[in-house]
């Protein structure tokens, strides 16, 4: 008699797993956004983060080139933004860009760091539903005054 009883629980509890594994999967995109205070196209040690600024995550088709999903963030006190993405987007390619800055002089976007790729499938072989990408960077509208000093401490376009 106690066997019979025990049957309805494992049921249910075998429906509750098998709800859980067939559940839509759930990323969390993360980055950050900063301001290039000396205009070098890359982060520095002067570089500023952006609290406030709006990015969008866009996920295009493959083959047709349809936006298939689309949806903003904002970044935290600490220029770092996270968007929620369910679903998996393997048949897609995904990016993150930028929107808006709300830093008065430093709006113009950074075209070599407008936009990030990022893998929102969890058929990538990785362990997290985090999805890192790259910082995106909004331009000061004049350079830092010591910006000069501290790019050539980068050794840029010195050959040897």
């Amino acid at each position: 008699m106690a066997k019979v009883q025990l049957l309805p629980a494992l049921a249910a509890l075998c429906l509750a797993l098998a709800g859980v594994a067939l559940a839509a999967p759930k990323f969390v995109i993360e980055g950050r956004v900063y301001c290039d205070t000396c205009r070098a196209g890359f982060q520095t040690t002067v570089s500023q983060y952006i609290a406030g600024a709006k990015v969008k995550l866009e996920c295009r088709n493959y083959e047709t080139d349809a936006v298939e999903h689309l949806v903003e963030g904002v970044t935290d006190s600490t220029g770092t933004y996270h968007i929620e993405v369910e679903d998996d987007h393997d048949e897609e390619i995904c990016e993150v860009s930028l929107l808006e800055s709300p830093q008065p002089g430093c709006t113009e976007v950074a075209q070599s760091r407008n936009r990030a790729r990022v893998l929102v499938t969890g058929r990538s072989g990785l362990a997290s539903d985090v999805r890192y990408a790259n910082s995106l960077g909004f331009l000061k509208d004049q350079p830092l005054q010591q910006c000069g000093l501290l790019l050539q401490q980068y050794a840029l376009g010195v050959d040897g």
